[in-house]
């Protein structure tokens, strides 16, 4: 092997190879992970972060430990759940939901925190904006207030005769609200009716679509909240037996028989959350980093729902769609 070839083979190993943290040699870095949903629901995107951590060249047991809290759900529980991961004294909190990042935010003013999964970060007051969020906040969002009006849009294109919607949502959430305005604006460039329903636990769903049957909705447009993953396989149920059409807020309720979902992948952003870490743990200043909005955002049809409803679903639709579920 000439010396060209071995240089461009030895580089291109240094490359491919995982960087290997130098920040603080010795030292096992705290990372401490907290939710409002439950290790059912958002274990994918913890293992997400984790395998972004790996990548950067931490290893569990070498350089890094992990503390998790689940709130499974009951966002009463999240302030004592967030408590918990400050008394362990953290380098970085990872919290994921608008509510969770809320409850840590009361907590600690030093701790940085990274966010993920997050709808608003500066309408719900998380930081003082996107490109210098300041404090010790950073991390990305789904910009899913925005989204919604989008969603809603997309169901009127797969129900062209749609003219009522409700809106279902917890309303405990803080982003619920940020979401209705949203397809409130855009309902009424659709004329389109969209009205609010409530819930605060899986249990009132089903007096939750008899609310919407008798308000005589043609459609549901599901926001995002903490009850949206437990509840998605009666949501599924109640929605098929009603023969509502109703655009999901995740690919977990498409998965479940939901028509329709479309957003950010969220794994994918768990996984960017660990740049965000990595640069914490580096010295930089969570309020200096910039948070990142998407710039991807997925398409999943289930065309079996579909059929079932009696909704054929326009080809130039189709063509966009990232996944089918047949």
């Amino acid at each position: 092997m000439d010396r060209r070839a071995f240089i461009i083979v030895v580089g291109g190993s240094i490359l491919a190879a995982p960087r290997i943290v130098e920040a603080q040699p010795g030292k096992v870095f705290r990372i401490g992970f907290l939710t409002a949903y439950s290790n059912n629901a958002d274990a994918p995107l913890f293992d997400s972060f984790r395998q972004g951590m790996r990548e950067l060249g931490y290893e569990e047991g070498r350089n890094i430990a992990y503390q998790t809290r689940w709130a499974e759900g009951r966002l009463e529980r999240l302030p004592e759940l967030a408590t918990e991961l400050v008394v362990a004294k953290l380098d970085v909190m990872l919290a994921a939901s608008t509510p969770a990042v809320l409850a840590a935010k009361k907590v600690t003013t030093t701790i940085p925190i990274v966010m993920t999964s997050v709808g608003d970060p500066v309408g719900t007051g998380l930081v003082d904006n996107l490109a210098r969020p300041g404090g010790n906040i950073t991390g990305n969002t789904t910009i899913i207030g925005e989204m919604a009006g989008k969603r809603l849009e997309l169901l009127k294109q797969l129900v062209p005769h749609l003219s009522r919607v409700a809106a279902l949502g917890f309303p405990g959430d803080p982003i619920v609200g940020v979401q209705m305005r949203h397809a409130e604006v855009v309902a009424r460039s659709l004329k389109v009716e969209v009205f609010p329903v409530e819930i605060r636990a899986v249990s009132e769903l089903d007096r939750a679509f008899e609310t919407i049957v008798r308000q005589r909705a043609d459609g549901v447009l599901r926001l995002g909240d903490p009850l949206v993953v437990p509840g998605r396989q009666r949501t599924s149920e109640l929605a098929r037996k009603h023969r509502l059409p109703t655009m999901a807020n995740r690919v977990e309720e498409v998965e479940a028989g939901l028509l329709m979902s479309y957003g950010p992948n969220r794994a994918d952003q768990s996984r960017q959350a660990a740049v965000f870490a990595d640069k914490i743990l580096r010295g930089t200043k969570p309020g200096d980093l910039p948070v990142e909005q998407p710039t991807k955002f997925e398409m999943v049809i289930n065309l079996k729902t579909a059929k079932a409803l009696g909704i054929t679903i326009p080809q130039s639709v189709l063509a966009r769609a990232d996944r089918i579920i047949e």
